[in-house]
């Protein structure tokens, strides 16, 4: 079992920043891969920022040179630094887990609770 619990987000304007935490505890073995996702009413949940346990790092090209993934392992916490935000970055971000690379794919065993974050021009 794995329990993801987010915090961070909250409202900015266009050009500001935020940083999104998702503190995992459980078993190892199940959070080798972790992701953060976002999704807007009535839109499918869309993939951000993936990483593995040996650091790679992947980025939807909407965020790419804007977002940054990464993972304090000490502290056992996921991170996306989100910088130069814009109106089209408003949605609840989810972060997920799981033991299986599924990248972009929405299908992570674990979830966390999501954070809303809400960027105005």
């Amino acid at each position: 079992q794995v329990q993801l619990v987010q915090s961070g987000g909250g409202s900015v304007q266009a050009g500001g920043s935020l940083r999104l935490s998702c503190a995992a505890s459980g078993d190892t073995s199940m959070r080798s891969y972790m992701g953060w996702f976002r999704q807007v009413p009535g839109k499918e949940r869309e993939g951000v920022a993936s990483i593995e346990l040996n650091g790679r790092t992947r980025y939807a090209d909407s965020v790419k040179g804007r977002f940054t993934i990464s993972q304090d392992n000490a502290k056992n916490t996921l991170y996306l630094q989100m910088n130069s935000l814009k109106p089209e970055d408003t949605a609840m971000y989810y972060c997920a887990a799981d033991r299986i690379a599924y990248g972009f794919l929405a299908y992570y065993e674990y979830w966390g609770q999501g954070t809303e974050v809400t960027v105005s021009s």
